[in-house]
């Protein structure tokens, strides 16, 4: 491998290497930096994250531009907020000899009128989010007509967020000349068009294949019911006390359910997502960078921005929707040369998407089960012994020793250690020793093809009388009955909508709850009808015991309204969460987790 300065980088940046302290350029970084400062040409890079793309792209941006112009020379692109200001921050780093370098970053959350400030003042580089550049271009706060380098940092997720307009419309205030360098883990077609159409005869580079996922990370998955996914990733944890660890879930309202179900189960969790103020997720990303946060609860939106090497562990509480969303999630640990862990939490139902992304990252996963709680003790335990044994003497405690040898004169070395060890394994233990198995057997049909569902006996099928010309697919569909029953997403599965009508299934135990909430039950004006599919293919006829009364909604009377007691039965059959001293996974309130 070549150094820094084989690839013909000026001694300003060079020092600031030296003193950030890298040695070798990554691999990315190797390729990408000599072809962007030997030439003018447009560059497609596609690298996984956590490989150097921002060096890759900024050493060479500084190398270019005039810090004696006060004319905006370079425009940087991303989709986050946090990722904008990571991206700041490192390029002051890179130029922190480049005498007269302003580099500013443009995001919303912040006032648009400071950030114009600083712009006026004379800045050489922007780094901007599409939606607060726009805003600035529309209100002629900004000038990037004579630009002359632009990038679009993470290409895919920006599209993926639905800033493909936004990107058109700012490119287009753009001179036709300049460079672009578009940087993205991930190759789907939105990226090629946007290569396709903003770009000349783009050089092409990658690191490794196209989306697979990096070499330092190991895949594994963890099956078992969706009921159980919360006490998995509790158990996951505490199998793992030096966890430090990014937990991802679909939702911003999941994501703040299950950090604020952690903080009260005693861990070291805080979550990041849309709705939090700027302010509260800066607060949060330090105390995380600190490791203060030992699980940061995230959606994939939010974590853009995380940018710390010593992640161990990403832990999927929910498989994206985008199955290439997956290849981001794992990029966020095993960084900078380290090792790191990309766990999955599935139900039978989500099976066969691990056969679909093993396909996209080109790794195997491996099946593994949550660990028992007997396992659990032993570990920790363990873990405390290593602890103690590597700890240095404070030899202020000497001055205590007298007291304390004379409180255990006639106790025995091994009496002492049993002692000392039991007031942490006992916590454990007692929350531990009436806890079930978590794990589900998969058949072979689960991992090659997915679970059949139309002849589970497990699961019942049902009819509902609304479809496509209500405004419903399969998504939407499924997030509804989700926001009715107060169930998990994961406990509605194959869900087929057709124009009028559509299908879908649960778990037999869900059986009751389902039928009881769709009796006299109405929708935006008309009455919604569930009912027991004979069919458990779809399509078909009926169970005449079904939870909608009479077959033809609108011969109903309407004496109970769209409600009902409806409200009541939801509070006592909702799964809100257990106060700590009432576990709903054991009798025990679990041990709350010593801080690091």
């Amino acid at each position: 491998m070549s150094t820094f300065q084989d690839l013909g980088l000026n001694d300003d940046l060079l020092q600031a290497i030296t003193d950030l302290g890298f040695t070798k350029p990554s691999e990315v970084q190797e390729k990408a930096i000599p072809i962007l400062l030997d030439s003018e040409t447009d560059l497609v890079a596609l690298a996984q994250t956590g490989t150097g793309k921002t060096a890759a792209f900024g050493f060479p941006m500084l190398a270019k531009i005039d810090v004696d112009s006060r004319t905006t020379q370079g425009l940087i692109l991303s989709p986050t907020r946090e990722l904008c200001l990571q991206i700041t921050n490192e390029m002051k780093l890179y130029g922190k000899y480049c005498k007269g370098l302003n580099v500013v970053a443009v995001y919303g959350g912040s006032s648009i009128t400071d950030q114009a400030r600083e712009i006026k003042r004379g800045a050489q580089i922007i780094v901007a989010t599409p939606g607060r550049m726009k805003d600035m271009i529309n209100r002629r706060l900004v000038d990037i007509s004579k630009i002359q380098y632009s990038v679009l940092d993470e290409a895919d997720e920006m599209l993926n967020m639905g800033f493909k307009e936004d990107i058109t419309d700012i490119l287009s205030h753009t001179p036709t000349d300049k460079s672009t360098w578009l940087f993205s883990a991930t190759m789907p077609r939105e990226v090629a068009a946007i290569a396709k159409n903003f770009m000349h005869a783009p050089q092409e580079i990658t690191v490794g294949n196209k989306n697979e996922s990096t070499s330092n990370v190991s895949h594994e998955y963890y099956l078992v019911n969706a009921r159980d996914r919360y006490q998995a990733l509790k158990r996951l944890a505490d199998a793992n006390p030096d966890i430090f660890s990014v937990v991802f879930c679909r939702t911003k309202r999941d994501t703040q359910k299950v950090a604020e179900n952690l903080i009260e189960d005693g861990y070291n969790a805080g979550a990041l997502h849309g709705d939090l103020s700027q302010n509260q997720r800066d607060l949060v990303m330090n105390a995380f960078r600190k490791n203060q946060i030992q699980m940061l609860v995230a959606t994939d939106v939010a974590a853009r921005g995380i940018d710390v090497d010593d992640v161990t562990h990403v832990i999927n509480y929910q498989l994206p929707d985008e199955i290439e969303t997956y290849t981001h999630r794992s990029g966020r640990t095993g960084r900078a040369g380290k090792t790191g862990v990309s766990m999955v939490i599935v139900s039978k139902s989500e099976v066969r998407k691990i056969k679909s992304i093993e396909r996209i990252i080109k790794k195997q996963f491996e099946k593994k089960d949550i660990p028992d709680g007997m396992e659990i003790c032993e570990v920790q335990l363990m873990s405390l012994a290593n602890k103690i044994h590597n700890t240095e003497i404070n030899h202020e405690i000497d001055k205590y020793l007298t007291s304390i040898n004379s409180m255990f004169e006639d106790t025995t070395k091994e009496e002492l250690i049993k002692k000392f060890f039991s007031v942490e394994f006992t916590r454990f233990y007692n929350y531990y020793k009436k806890s079930k198995n978590l794990n589900v057997s998969e058949s072979s049909s689960d991992r090659e093809g997915g679970r059949d569902f139309r002849g589970s006996k497990n699961s019942t099928r049902y009819f509902i009388n609304v479809g496509g010309k209500d405004g419903f697919d399969w998504m939407k569909l499924k997030d509804f009955l989700k926001e009715q029953l107060n169930i998990g997403r994961d406990d509605v599965f194959k869900v087929e909508t057709k124009d009028s009508f559509s299908f879908f299934n649960t778990e037999n135990e869900l059986k009751e709850k389902v039928l009881a909430h769709f009796t006299d039950f109405k929708h935006e004006g008309r009455f919604v009808n569930v009912e027991v599919s004979e069919n458990r293919g779809g399509g078909g006829r009926r169970n005449d015991r079904r939870g909608g009364g009479k077959r033809d909604g609108r011969k109903r009377n309407d004496k109970k309204g769209a409600s009902g007691n409806r409200g009541e039965r939801r509070r006592s059959e909702g799964n809100s969460k257990p106060r700590r001293s009432n576990s709903s996974d054991f009798g025990s309130s679990r041990p709350r987790r010593s801080r690091r």
